[in-house]
């Protein structure tokens, strides 16, 4: 019983759990601001570092609630939930670096509407992450479960939208690019874009489990 009393219990994972969400909102502000300013190679580069500065931000967040999981006796949530929620919302993050990443590498010389489409879609989501996430706190409350999951449910239905507007922009690009590499480069895009989202919907689904678990 006093080896129980003696090491740290329950630790700060929720307010973790919402700075990790306020970096991913960042990233996801800082894209889009890149999409909106990419013909300006001075608002490219600031766009890219704050994409960048984010992501680092989310690494540390991810490590810290890693780190504070194998230092606390006791959790919030199950041991697994937090692990997978945390790394899963680390996922979005990367994916955000990533596809800001690979417009620099693949050169990709202008915004197509469906960047500029999907891009806003993956702000929404992470906005709805960032809203869930904060909830997860005060689940135990009917009110608050029922609207974590209307949440969740809302993130669903922006992904389908992600996912239809990236099947459209598929069937315009082969039809209508004549140029090869263009046609490659803009695949590449458009599906680490509609990626970002479906990480938002797996994040969805950790936290759906953790609300049927833990209401």
């Amino acid at each position: 019983m006093l080896f129980g009393k003696l090491l740290p219990r329950e630790g700060n994972f929720f307010e973790l759990f919402n700075q990790h969400a306020n970096h991913l909102v960042a990233a996801a502000e800082a894209f889009e601001q890149l999409v909106a300013g990419y013909g300006d190679e001075n608002d490219r580069e600031r766009a890219a570092k704050a994409i960048d500065d984010a992501e680092h931000a989310a690494d540390r967040v991810t490590h810290e609630v890693n780190r504070l999981l194998h230092q606390t006796f006791i959790t919030p949530i199950d041991r697994e939930q937090i692990h997978a929620l945390i790394n899963t919302m680390d996922d979005v993050a990367d994916l955000i670096q990533d596809a800001a990443e690979t417009l620099s590498l693949y050169d990709v010389r202008s915004m197509t509407d469906d960047i500029k489409r999907l891009s806003d879609l993956n702000l929404k989501c992470c906005g709805r992450v960032r809203h869930v996430v904060s909830l997860l706190g005060k689940i135990s409350d009917s009110a608050t479960s029922q609207a974590a999951l209307k949440t969740c449910e809302e993130i669903d239905i922006i992904e389908s939208d992600a996912d239809r507007i990236m099947r459209n922009a598929m069937s315009r690009l082969f039809r209508e690019e004549k140029d090869v590499r263009e046609l490659i480069k803009l695949k590449a895009i458009y599906e680490l874009l509609e990626s970002v989202s479906d990480s938002c919907e797996d994040v969805a689904n950790v936290i759906e489990g953790i609300v049927l678990e833990n209401a």
